[in-house]
């Protein structure tokens, strides 16, 4: 599986983990040096407190366009 975007593969895995049609990528196969940390923050009600990047593609930037959860709750714990 491919995460792409303006043509730039950003994150690439064979092990992603769907939940709700979601393709979770492992943490080393995301590349870095394409993700910022976005001040936005969400909850899910059964998979916890959801952080935010940044995606930066040759000058144009895609706001809150990849999430993570850095402290999954119990229920959630295959992403």
């Amino acid at each position: 599986m491919k995460a792409i975007w303006k043509n730039t593969i950003l994150a690439e895995s064979d092990e992603t983990t769907v939940v709700e049609n979601n393709h979770y990528f492992p943490a080393e196969s995301i590349k870095k040096k394409y993700f910022t940390h976005s001040n936005t923050h969400t909850r899910c009600p059964w998979k916890g407190r959801a952080s935010y990047y940044n995606i930066k593609v040759a000058g144009e930037e895609n706001k809150d366009a990849a999430w993570y959860y850095p402290e999954v709750s119990k229920l959630a714990t295959p992403i």
